[in-house]
């Protein structure tokens, strides 16, 4: 009979995420322009989103597993963002560091201040 224990939704071994925190430290306090999709994390009183992280492919971090830390940007936005989509793409610009965020989402091991935010056109 075969097994399927590490399937077992959230606590499975299946849904647990690579903490793999190696960074490029190379791309400490560079500015940067990355594209990717955005989790949010924290809402402002009118419902924009000020602090997301950004992965790499649509529904990492809703499905298991998620990606790897060094895979996902921690990102906060003063001006936060409307989203009106899950599936819309991000172009996210600003300053990153090779320091993350640990949420109960996921973990991130870089971090980026934006200071602008375009939608990826495809």
């Amino acid at each position: 009979v075969a097994t399927h224990d590490y399937l077992s939704g959230e606590s499975g071994l299946a849904s647990q995420q690579v903490m793999n925190f190696n960074v490029n430290n190379k791309l400490d306090q560079k500015q940067v322009k990355l594209p990717g999709f955005i989790v949010p994390l924290e809402l402002d009183d009118n419902g924009k989103v000020t602090e997301f992280f950004l992965v790499p492919y649509f529904g990492a971090c809703i499905h298991v597993p998620p990606p790897p830390a060094n895979q996902i940007v921690y990102v906060t936005l003063k001006e936060g963002v409307q989203l009106d989509s899950m599936y819309a793409a991000f172009w996210v610009v600003g300053k990153m560091t090779a320091r993350g965020k640990s949420t109960r989402l996921g973990a991130a091991a870089y971090g980026i201040a934006a200071t602008r935010l375009e939608e990826y056109k495809y």
